[in-house]
């Protein structure tokens, strides 16, 4: 944008600075052209998700303090497309006058699991039993109480399913802990499944909830999720999300929060916490009156919050993750022609494409199908997203290719 006016001088209306230019970014951004704002994006290249959409985008490193000030500079307000920011460099931001948000006594929770695990604890919050651990013999004195295996963690830095290690013995914590340091130690919970509790929270206190969602991981990675999660019983969906609103409101979270469940039998426990719009909700987009992503923007601007009432009884998403298609020697058809076919074979399945270069196992894009029943909408989301990342055809949604 240099050498023209600052966009918020021509549109007159607010600039939010979003640190990270990945696909959330970039969805946010759709967002916040139907409500005239301007996202302003800090990505690491111009090859990044949002920035090949943004109209203002910044390059830069979001560890770099100076990158980070010049993002803030004359925006409303500085959010995240991911938690990685260092915290003593949100502090500074706040410090020098810029608003953040959410700000870094909360994010923190969301950036390190060990000062998550402690807050918890001082609320009486449900959660997996855990300790710090900076030995072999922490851990083996752990394992005594919980039992093998042991669930070992970074405390910084891992999200879909970096950073989470399944031990064993003393042997393989030891490596563990020769190479990282201190870990979060963690009970391996027998538990039936993962469910996601979203709320979002303004400056105002006003807080909005969405249905409480199933999500279906596979290798440490969101594969499907499904609203409202089947089979959840009203009592235990009302519980969770109330889990939610309260931390939310005890850390003072300002936009988007995603509480990672883990559900057992006896209830649910908080796995993990992202304080941004989640791959849980990017079924809101069109299963949802209100979006994540507009939902966000809402919060941290401190508008009143949409409505969260679903706009079908069922919507399944799915990813669609790097696989046989986005290896090299990939000889099926290209991209552009499966994208023609899922459209013609599944109308009312919505795709969202990142713009990013394929290979195996990367989050490319996902497809949300909706619906009255989950078994239905689930197999045609899951079709869809196979045939766009294997180009494979499931035989129960079989179609002629030359249409």
């Amino acid at each position: 944008m240099s050498g023209t006016a600052p966009l918020s001088a021509v549109t007159g209306l607010p600039v939010v600075a979003m640190v990270g230019g990945g696909q959330l970014a970039r969805m946010t951004h759709q967002a916040a052209i139907a409500l005239g704002q301007t996202l302003r994006v800090l990505s690491a290249g111009p090859e990044e998700s949002a920035a090949l959409v943004s109209a203002d985008v910044q390059l830069g490193d979001h560890r770099d303090l100076e990158a980070l000030r010049r993002l803030a500079d004359g925006a409303t307000v500085l959010t995240f497309d991911h938690e990685h920011v260092p915290t003593e460099h949100l502090h500074e931001l706040e410090q020098a006058g810029h608003r953040v948000a959410p700000g870094p006594a909360a994010l923190v929770h969301a950036q390190d699991k060990l000062v998550l695990r402690a807050a918890l604890a001082a609320a009486g919050e449900p959660q997996p039993a855990w300790a710090r651990v900076d030995t072999v013999a922490d851990v083996e004195e752990f394992a005594a109480r919980t039992g093998w295996p042991v669930v070992l963690k970074t405390p910084r830095g891992g999200y879909d399913g970096k950073g989470v290690f399944v031990v064993g013995d003393a042997e393989e914590a030891a490596g563990l802990l020769g190479e990282h340091g201190t870990l979060l130690a963690e009970e391996r919970v027998a538990m039936r499944r993962e469910l996601s509790a979203q709320v979002a929270r303004s400056p105002f206190g006003q807080v909005a909830v969405w249905p409480v969602v199933e999500t279906v991981q596979r290798d440490g990675v969101c594969a499907e999720v499904l609203a409202p999660a089947p089979g959840l019983s009203d009592e235990r969906a009302t519980a969770a999300q109330e889990l939610a609103v309260r931390i939310a409101d005890r850390l003072g979270v300002v936009g988007m929060l995603a509480v990672e469940l883990f559900e057992t039998a006896e209830g649910v426990l908080v796995n993990e916490l992202a304080m941004r719009p989640h791959n849980s909700g990017h079924w809101t987009i069109e299963g949802a009156r209100t979006s994540q992503f507009e939902q966000h923007l809402r919060a941290v601007l401190d508008y009143p919050l949409g409505s969260t009432a679903m706009t079908a009884p069922v919507a399944v998403m799915a990813n669609v993750l790097g696989g046989a298609a986005s290896a090299p020697d990939w000889a099926g058809p290209a991209l552009d022609e499966r994208i023609h076919h899922l459209m013609a074979h599944w109308p009312d399945v919505k795709l969202h494409w990142y713009g990013k270069t394929q290979r195996p196992g990367r989050k490319l894009g996902h497809v949300t199908a909706l619906g009255d029943d989950h078994a239905e909408v689930r197999a045609r989301a899951v079709a869809a997203a196979r045939y766009l990342a294997d180009g494979v055809v499931d035989p129960a949604f079989a179609f002629e290719r030359d249409h």
